[in-house]
């Protein structure tokens, strides 16, 4: 039973920030599609790759459950960590916001439904990422949070003032002081939000 608990509210989680996304990009005017996003990428870049946390979800689901290589939420960051600035990420994110097209606000709908579809009434199982197998209520949270952190810099973009509902943040958080700590940074980061150090602390 508590496993269930858990897996439901990583999907409820995960829903949450999906909605979140699509509130933003509600509030994106078509002028600004291809102004500055994120680094190389311009807001159109920096929506397509943040909706490919509703199109890994569906997509993942739909392979063969593989055995589980990645045992956590931590240990997933561990595995990729340094990889969010390679090129092919960079590449992906491009391609995903083309694929946007005309009507990008539909398109990303119709994304978010394809992953709540999938999720459904689903039992927590092992899903097939490209770094190993790991079990979907550990797979969610990832893309929980890689929807706030995004979303986030959306709206720094954008300049909206549109806040992460209260659970995403709290999810979001959670991974991350997870991922600071297997990854060997939890005690800075720890000293950083106490306010005793300041700097980067980069755990993707």
């Amino acid at each position: 039973m508590s496993g269930e608990r858990n897996l439901q509210q990583a999907v409820d989680d995960y829903l949450s920030g999906a909605d979140h996304l699509l509130r933003l990009i509600g509030e994106i005017a078509d002028d600004r599609w291809e102004t500055p996003g994120l680094g190389e990428w311009t807001v159109r870049s920096l929506v397509g790759h943040t909706t490919r946390s509703l199109t890994t979800v569906a997509d993942y689901l739909a392979q063969p459950e593989p055995a589980i290589d990645i045992d956590s939420v931590g240990d997933y960051y561990a595995r990729i960590q340094g990889l969010a600035s390679a090129p092919e990420v960079t590449a992906r994110g491009v391609a995903a916001g083309v694929e946007l097209g005309d009507d990008p606000a539909a398109e990303a709908t119709a994304r978010r439904d394809r992953a709540a579809a999938a999720l459904d009434g689903i039992a927590d199982r092992p899903v097939a990422t490209p770094w190993g197998g790991i079990l979907l209520s550990h797979y969610l949270p990832t893309r929980t949070f890689e929807l706030a952190v995004h979303g986030l810099d959306i709206a720094r973009a954008i300049g909206s003032s549109t806040p992460l509902p209260s659970e995403v943040l709290a999810s979001a958080l959670s991974t991350a002081a997870e991922a600071a700590r297997i990854t060997g940074q939890g005690e800075r980061a720890l000293l950083v939000l106490t306010g005793r150090e300041s700097g980067p602390i980069s755990v993707v």
